[in-house]
């Protein structure tokens, strides 16, 4: 038992090292290639872990190997374009200018449900309204409406609102986080005053405060 536990904590560290310094995303991002790789370590750590006879080195050392592989790839494919479409391919119009191109929807197996369905995920259930639908290379529907459906921003109203700039956490459920206060210029007095000025005693019974590079605060209670 304490065997299978050691292995099963050294392969879990292994993968989610190894997962993360590829810089894999979540599993409906990933591409096509990224993907056999996640599936296969997958497999190659459960070898080990199925059966205690078999060297845990037999489990580490092709996770090791696909890890290199993978990210001697990414880096080729960084440099070439034509690597970068042979192992990732290249985005589909499947709908232009109102209308849906049939051969392509052929050619990526793409149903007319699926592609329904991708419309109403994304608000729309009239291809007509879409000026150009992209099948990207990781399987997601990227729409662009026509102008007429496109919405108002203030730019076309004439308005100019105000920057509201990133928002950086201050308060983590209690925990102050004060290399975030630095980089915004404050400090823990500033914190302080803040609270106080809200009638919180402390940062324990804080869930989230942020604060904008503009000096807007957003605070709320862990009771609230």
């Amino acid at each position: 038992m304490a065997i299978i536990f050691i292995r099963t904590v050294i392969l879990y560290f292994a993968i989610l090292i190894s997962m993360r310094v590829m810089g894999k995303r979540q599993l409906g991002e990933l591409e096509i290639s990224e993907f056999i790789v996640a599936a296969l370590i997958a497999d190659l750590a459960a070898t080990p872990l199925q059966d205690i006879g078999i060297p845990l080195l037999n489990g580490l050392l092709p996770i090791l190997i696909m890890f290199c592989l993978e990210i001697i790839i990414a880096g080729l494919n960084m440099k070439s374009i034509k690597l970068r479409k042979l192992t990732y391919g290249k985005p589909e119009i499947i709908i232009r200018n109102g209308r849906i191109d049939r051969d392509s929807m052929l050619r990526n197996r793409f149903t007319v449900d699926e592609l329904m369905q991708e419309l109403r995920a994304q608000g729309q259930n009239d291809a007509s309204k879409i000026a150009y639908g992209v099948l990207e290379t990781n399987g997601q529907l990227s729409l662009i409406l026509t102008g007429s459906e496109q919405p108002a921003t203030a730019s076309m109203l004439g308005a100019a609102p105000a920057e509201t700039g990133y928002a950086h956490i201050i308060i983590n459920d209690g925990r102050i986080l004060d290399k975030n206060l630095a980089l915004l210029g404050r400090d823990r007095r500033w914190l302080e005053n803040e609270l106080k000025r809200r009638k919180i005693k402390s940062a324990d019974e804080v869930y989230i405060l942020t604060l904008s590079e503009t000096g807007n605060v957003f605070c709320q209670r862990k009771e609230d």
